[in-house]
């Protein structure tokens, strides 16, 4: 167990455990902005479609 405990110390400790956080986080913000670009593309294709298909039902 007290192996464990020195692993996580000492990748506390170096610089790699904030970097991993940092590209995480980074990672993170990367996918919300995808999706909710694709949320918004998805609704704005849908209502196009829909005004298409409501054009041809005239």
């Amino acid at each position: 167990m007290r192996a464990h405990a020195d692993v996580l110390a000492r990748f506390i400790r170096s610089e790699d455990g904030p970097t991993a956080v940092e590209y995480a986080v980074m990672l993170a913000l990367i996918v919300i902005v995808c999706l909710t670009a694709i949320e918004a593309i998805g609704t704005n294709a849908n209502t196009t479609f829909d005004n298409i298909s409501k054009s041809l039902k005239k």
